[in-house]
Protein backbone atom coordinates (compact mmCIF):
# COMPACT_ATOMS: atom_id res chain seq x y z
CA UNK A 1 0.00 0.00 0.00
CA UNK A 2 2.95 2.61 0.79
CA UNK A 3 4.36 2.11 -2.92
CA UNK A 4 0.44 3.28 -4.45
CA UNK A 5 0.06 5.88 -1.75
CA UNK A 6 3.50 7.28 -2.93
CA UNK A 7 2.75 7.36 -6.72
CA UNK A 8 -1.01 8.64 -6.33
CA UNK A 9 -2.14 11.84 -4.67
CA UNK A 10 -5.68 11.25 -5.43
CA UNK A 11 -7.29 8.05 -6.93
CA UNK A 12 -10.57 6.99 -6.91
CA UNK A 13 -11.80 3.14 -5.24
CA UNK A 14 -11.51 1.49 -8.21
CA UNK A 15 -8.31 2.75 -9.43
CA UNK A 16 -6.56 2.30 -6.03
CA UNK A 17 -7.96 -1.72 -6.44
CA UNK A 18 -5.72 -1.89 -9.46
CA UNK A 19 -2.64 -0.27 -7.99
CA UNK A 20 -2.74 -2.44 -5.31
CA UNK A 21 -2.91 -5.68 -6.90
CA UNK A 22 -0.14 -4.47 -9.39
CA UNK A 23 1.79 -3.67 -6.05
CA UNK A 24 1.24 -7.12 -4.59
CA UNK A 25 2.14 -8.87 -7.60
CA UNK A 26 5.11 -7.13 -8.02
CA UNK A 27 6.21 -7.78 -4.81
CA UNK A 28 5.12 -11.31 -5.19
CA UNK A 29 2.19 -11.25 -2.68
CA UNK A 30 -0.69 -11.82 -4.69
CA UNK A 31 -1.89 -14.34 -2.46
CA UNK A 32 -1.89 -11.72 0.18
CA UNK A 33 -4.77 -9.69 1.34
CA UNK A 34 -5.03 -6.84 -1.59
CA UNK A 35 -5.71 -4.18 1.01
CA UNK A 36 -3.31 -3.76 3.59
CA UNK A 37 -1.43 -1.66 6.07
CA UNK A 38 2.31 -0.90 7.23
CA UNK A 39 1.75 -2.76 10.49
CA UNK A 40 -0.10 -5.65 8.78
CA UNK A 41 2.58 -5.77 6.43
CA UNK A 42 5.07 -5.88 8.84
CA UNK A 43 3.91 -8.93 11.05
CA UNK A 44 3.32 -11.02 8.12
CA UNK A 45 6.34 -10.77 6.32
CA UNK A 46 7.87 -13.86 5.93
CA UNK A 47 11.37 -15.17 7.05
CA UNK A 48 11.83 -12.70 9.88
CA UNK A 49 11.48 -14.07 12.95
CA UNK A 50 8.11 -13.41 13.32
CA UNK A 51 7.45 -16.44 15.46
CA UNK A 52 9.85 -15.25 18.17
CA UNK A 53 8.12 -11.89 18.03
CA UNK A 54 4.33 -13.72 18.53
CA UNK A 55 5.90 -15.88 21.50
CA UNK A 56 6.84 -12.57 23.13
CA UNK A 57 3.51 -11.44 22.93
CA UNK A 58 1.84 -14.66 23.81
CA UNK A 59 4.28 -14.63 26.79
CA UNK A 60 2.13 -13.91 30.28
CA UNK A 61 5.66 -13.79 31.94
CA UNK A 62 5.83 -10.31 30.08
CA UNK A 63 4.31 -7.27 31.81
CA UNK A 64 1.63 -5.40 29.52
CA UNK A 65 3.75 -2.37 29.84
CA UNK A 66 6.30 -3.87 27.93
CA UNK A 67 3.65 -5.72 25.46
CA UNK A 68 2.40 -2.26 24.92
CA UNK A 69 5.28 -0.60 23.98
CA UNK A 70 6.29 -3.10 21.22
CA UNK A 71 3.14 -3.06 19.66
CA UNK A 72 3.10 0.71 19.23
CA UNK A 73 6.54 0.42 17.63
CA UNK A 74 4.81 -1.94 15.03
CA UNK A 75 1.81 0.20 14.42
CA UNK A 76 4.10 3.12 14.35
CA UNK A 77 2.42 5.78 17.64
CA UNK A 78 5.18 5.93 19.55
CA UNK A 79 4.37 9.12 20.70
CA UNK A 80 7.61 10.83 19.42
CA UNK A 81 6.99 14.38 18.37
CA UNK A 82 6.35 13.89 14.26
CA UNK A 83 3.63 11.38 15.21
CA UNK A 84 2.15 13.71 17.59
CA UNK A 85 2.16 16.48 15.14
CA UNK A 86 0.53 14.22 13.21
CA UNK A 87 -2.06 13.82 15.51
CA UNK A 88 -2.38 17.97 15.84
CA UNK A 89 -1.07 17.36 19.64
CA UNK A 90 2.36 19.09 18.92
CA UNK A 91 2.91 21.75 16.21
CA UNK A 92 7.17 21.54 16.98
CA UNK A 93 8.89 18.33 15.77
CA UNK A 94 12.50 19.00 16.47
CA UNK A 95 13.42 16.38 18.79
CA UNK A 96 13.35 17.39 22.93
CA UNK A 97 16.12 14.80 23.51
CA UNK A 98 18.32 16.83 21.44
CA UNK A 99 17.48 19.94 22.88
CA UNK A 100 17.51 19.17 26.33
CA UNK A 101 21.43 17.42 25.99
CA UNK A 102 22.35 20.61 23.99
CA UNK A 103 21.40 23.09 26.48
CA UNK A 104 22.87 20.93 29.34
CA UNK A 105 26.25 21.73 27.85
CA UNK A 106 25.44 24.98 26.91
CA UNK A 107 25.16 24.36 22.87
CA UNK A 108 23.67 25.85 19.76
CA UNK A 109 19.86 24.45 19.63
CA UNK A 110 19.48 25.84 16.36
CA UNK A 111 18.59 23.27 13.41
CA UNK A 112 17.54 20.56 15.57
CA UNK A 113 16.78 17.44 13.99
CA UNK A 114 13.39 15.85 13.87
CA UNK A 115 11.63 13.65 16.62
CA UNK A 116 11.09 10.16 14.99
CA UNK A 117 11.38 6.61 16.05
CA UNK A 118 14.33 5.89 14.49
CA UNK A 119 16.07 9.44 15.28
CA UNK A 120 15.80 8.20 19.32
CA UNK A 121 16.36 4.77 18.81
CA UNK A 122 19.83 5.98 17.30
CA UNK A 123 23.29 7.29 18.07
CA UNK A 124 21.87 10.52 16.14
CA UNK A 125 20.08 11.68 18.81
CA UNK A 126 22.28 13.23 21.31
CA UNK A 127 20.08 12.89 24.40
CA UNK A 128 20.20 8.98 23.92
CA UNK A 129 23.64 8.41 22.53
CA UNK A 130 24.94 6.86 25.02
CA UNK A 131 22.04 4.71 26.08
CA UNK A 132 21.97 3.55 22.30
CA UNK A 133 25.39 2.98 22.59
CA UNK A 134 25.01 0.80 25.66
CA UNK A 135 22.24 -1.40 24.18
CA UNK A 136 24.16 -2.40 20.92
CA UNK A 137 27.23 -3.44 22.89
CA UNK A 138 25.21 -5.88 25.08
CA UNK A 139 23.29 -6.99 22.55
CA UNK A 140 25.82 -7.87 20.33
CA UNK A 141 28.87 -9.18 23.07
CA UNK A 142 26.21 -11.24 23.64
CA UNK A 143 25.47 -12.90 20.43
CA UNK A 144 29.04 -12.42 19.54
CA UNK A 145 29.85 -14.93 22.93
CA UNK A 146 27.25 -17.01 21.72
CA UNK A 147 28.67 -17.74 18.69
CA UNK A 148 31.75 -18.49 20.20
CA UNK A 149 30.21 -21.05 22.82
CA UNK A 150 28.43 -22.74 20.04
CA UNK A 151 31.76 -23.62 17.39
CA UNK A 152 32.21 -27.21 16.11
CA UNK A 153 34.55 -29.24 17.30
CA UNK A 154 36.81 -29.01 14.37
CA UNK A 155 36.75 -25.28 13.80
CA UNK A 156 39.89 -23.59 14.48
CA UNK A 157 38.35 -19.76 14.52
CA UNK A 158 39.86 -17.62 17.01
CA UNK A 159 37.32 -14.86 18.81
CA UNK A 160 39.92 -11.99 19.09
CA UNK A 161 37.68 -9.83 20.87
CA UNK A 162 35.62 -10.99 23.19
CA UNK A 163 35.06 -8.10 25.37
CA UNK A 164 34.87 -4.92 23.79
CA UNK A 165 35.52 -3.31 20.58
CA UNK A 166 39.21 -2.86 19.31
CA UNK A 167 40.64 -0.09 17.23
CA UNK A 168 43.22 -0.89 14.54
CA UNK A 169 45.96 0.52 16.05
CA UNK A 170 45.25 -1.42 19.30
CA UNK A 171 44.91 -4.67 17.36
CA UNK A 172 48.38 -3.96 15.22
CA UNK A 173 50.08 -4.31 18.65
CA UNK A 174 49.50 -7.77 19.03
CA UNK A 175 52.29 -10.17 17.15
CA UNK A 176 49.43 -12.04 15.64
CA UNK A 177 48.57 -8.87 13.45
CA UNK A 178 51.96 -7.86 12.64
CA UNK A 179 52.78 -11.47 11.48
CA UNK A 180 49.51 -11.15 8.92
CA UNK A 181 51.17 -7.77 7.83
CA UNK A 182 53.64 -4.72 8.99
CA UNK A 183 52.18 -2.09 10.54
CA UNK A 184 53.82 0.10 7.96
CA UNK A 185 52.97 -1.79 5.17
CA UNK A 186 48.82 -1.59 5.56
CA UNK A 187 49.62 2.57 6.46
CA UNK A 188 51.21 2.59 2.77
CA UNK A 189 48.21 0.43 1.50
CA UNK A 190 45.49 2.75 3.57
CA UNK A 191 46.69 5.85 2.43
CA UNK A 192 45.35 6.00 -1.46
CA UNK A 193 42.10 4.20 -0.03
CA UNK A 194 41.47 6.63 2.79
CA UNK A 195 41.33 9.24 0.24
CA UNK A 196 38.38 8.12 -1.50
CA UNK A 197 36.60 7.95 2.01
CA UNK A 198 34.62 11.49 2.10
CA UNK A 199 35.66 13.69 5.06
CA UNK A 200 32.50 14.69 7.16
CA UNK A 201 31.71 18.42 7.90
CA UNK A 202 32.59 17.61 11.72
CA UNK A 203 36.61 16.60 11.11
CA UNK A 204 37.21 18.90 8.54
CA UNK A 205 39.15 21.59 10.67
CA UNK A 206 41.31 18.40 11.69
CA UNK A 207 41.73 17.24 7.41
CA UNK A 208 42.46 20.86 6.54
CA UNK A 209 45.50 20.65 9.48
CA UNK A 210 47.28 17.56 7.59
CA UNK A 211 45.43 16.00 5.36
CA UNK A 212 48.18 12.92 4.98
CA UNK A 213 47.92 12.55 9.12
CA UNK A 214 44.44 13.23 9.26
CA UNK A 215 43.81 9.77 7.10
CA UNK A 216 46.55 8.07 8.62
CA UNK A 217 44.94 8.66 11.94
CA UNK A 218 41.53 8.04 10.71
CA UNK A 219 42.03 4.47 9.18
CA UNK A 220 44.15 3.25 12.67
CA UNK A 221 40.99 4.72 14.45
CA UNK A 222 38.21 2.34 13.06
CA UNK A 223 37.07 0.14 15.19
CA UNK A 224 35.28 -2.96 13.78
CA UNK A 225 32.69 -4.48 16.50
CA UNK A 226 34.95 -7.86 16.51
CA UNK A 227 37.44 -9.73 14.57
CA UNK A 228 37.64 -13.57 13.82
CA UNK A 229 40.79 -15.08 12.47
CA UNK A 230 41.70 -18.56 11.30
CA UNK A 231 45.69 -18.50 10.84
CA UNK A 232 45.93 -21.87 9.61
CA UNK A 233 43.44 -21.14 6.67
CA UNK A 234 45.02 -17.75 6.75
CA UNK A 235 41.49 -15.79 7.18
CA UNK A 236 40.33 -13.01 8.75
CA UNK A 237 36.62 -12.23 9.34
CA UNK A 238 35.29 -8.75 10.35
CA UNK A 239 32.35 -8.95 12.10
CA UNK A 240 30.05 -5.55 12.32
CA UNK A 241 26.23 -5.74 14.10
CA UNK A 242 24.06 -3.03 12.52
CA UNK A 243 20.33 -2.27 14.11
CA UNK A 244 17.65 -0.58 12.20
CA UNK A 245 14.36 1.24 12.63
CA UNK A 246 13.73 0.77 8.92
CA UNK A 247 9.86 -0.17 8.73
CA UNK A 248 10.62 -1.40 4.81
CA UNK A 249 11.26 -4.99 3.45
CA UNK A 250 14.88 -3.63 2.36
CA UNK A 251 16.42 -2.85 5.47
CA UNK A 252 18.41 -5.96 5.65
CA UNK A 253 20.67 -5.02 2.22
CA UNK A 254 20.64 -0.85 3.54
CA UNK A 255 22.29 -2.06 6.49
CA UNK A 256 24.91 -4.53 4.65
CA UNK A 257 25.45 -1.80 2.55
CA UNK A 258 26.08 0.78 5.47
CA UNK A 259 28.49 -1.29 6.89
CA UNK A 260 30.60 -2.61 4.18
CA UNK A 261 31.08 1.04 3.41
CA UNK A 262 32.34 1.55 7.13
CA UNK A 263 34.76 -0.99 6.67
CA UNK A 264 36.03 -0.57 2.98
CA UNK A 265 39.25 1.07 3.88
CA UNK A 266 39.79 -2.11 6.54
CA UNK A 267 39.14 -4.77 4.20
CA UNK A 268 40.85 -2.88 0.99
CA UNK A 269 44.14 -2.13 2.93
CA UNK A 270 44.28 -5.50 4.18
CA UNK A 271 43.77 -7.56 1.09
CA UNK A 272 46.71 -5.42 -0.55
CA UNK A 273 48.73 -5.68 1.93
CA UNK A 274 48.34 -9.10 2.90
CA UNK A 275 47.03 -10.95 -0.39
CA UNK A 276 47.88 -14.84 0.56
CA UNK A 277 45.48 -13.93 3.22
CA UNK A 278 41.49 -13.94 2.69
CA UNK A 279 39.58 -11.01 4.41
CA UNK A 280 36.17 -10.97 4.32
CA UNK A 281 33.23 -8.93 5.94
CA UNK A 282 30.06 -10.51 7.87
CA UNK A 283 27.50 -8.17 9.11
CA UNK A 284 24.80 -9.39 11.51
CA UNK A 285 21.56 -6.84 11.16
CA UNK A 286 18.42 -6.72 12.89
CA UNK A 287 15.41 -4.40 12.61
CA UNK A 288 14.85 -2.77 16.44
CA UNK A 289 11.36 -4.23 16.57
CA UNK A 290 13.21 -7.51 16.92
CA UNK A 291 13.00 -8.85 13.21
CA UNK A 292 16.00 -10.82 11.90
CA UNK A 293 16.31 -11.87 8.40
CA UNK A 294 16.66 -15.72 9.56
CA UNK A 295 18.14 -17.70 6.45
CA UNK A 296 20.70 -14.74 6.36
CA UNK A 297 21.06 -15.02 9.94
CA UNK A 298 21.55 -19.05 9.64
CA UNK A 299 24.01 -18.59 6.68
CA UNK A 300 26.06 -16.75 8.54
CA UNK A 301 26.12 -18.55 11.97
CA UNK A 302 27.60 -21.51 9.24
CA UNK A 303 30.13 -19.32 7.59
CA UNK A 304 31.64 -19.07 10.87
CA UNK A 305 31.43 -22.81 12.21
CA UNK A 306 28.22 -22.65 14.42
CA UNK A 307 26.72 -25.99 15.20
CA UNK A 308 23.86 -26.58 13.56
CA UNK A 309 21.86 -27.85 16.11
CA UNK A 310 22.54 -24.40 17.93
CA UNK A 311 21.31 -22.24 15.31
CA UNK A 312 17.82 -21.84 16.45
CA UNK A 313 18.55 -21.01 20.24
CA UNK A 314 20.55 -18.46 19.35
CA UNK A 315 18.59 -16.70 16.81
CA UNK A 316 15.61 -16.85 19.53
CA UNK A 317 17.63 -15.46 22.30
CA UNK A 318 19.01 -12.69 20.02
CA UNK A 319 15.31 -11.63 18.92
CA UNK A 320 14.42 -11.75 22.58
CA UNK A 321 17.50 -9.58 23.83
CA UNK A 322 16.48 -6.97 20.74
CA UNK A 323 13.10 -6.30 22.01
CA UNK A 324 14.01 -5.83 25.72
CA UNK A 325 16.31 -3.36 24.63
CA UNK A 326 13.76 -1.87 22.37
CA UNK A 327 11.95 -0.46 25.94
CA UNK A 328 15.26 1.87 26.56
CA UNK A 329 17.29 1.71 23.33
Amino acid sequence: MMTVLQQNTWIDDGNFLKSCVRARAEQGNINHPTYGTWTADFTLQQNESRAFLGKYLNDPRVPWRHKRREMMAIAGIIPVAKWLAKIKQRSDVSCRLCKRAREQRSASTENLPEETYGHIKSAFCDGMATTVTAAHHFIWRHLYASMQAAQTPASKLRFVTPDKESSMSTLWQEKEFEQICSRESLTEKAAEIEKTISVKKHKRERYDLDPTMFYENRFWNWRPDSIVSNKYHQTLYILEFKRSSDRNEDFLRVKEDEANKQHKSIIEALKAAAPEWTFQQINFVAERRGAVVEDDFYNKLKRINVQAGKKDKILAAHVQRMIWHMRSA
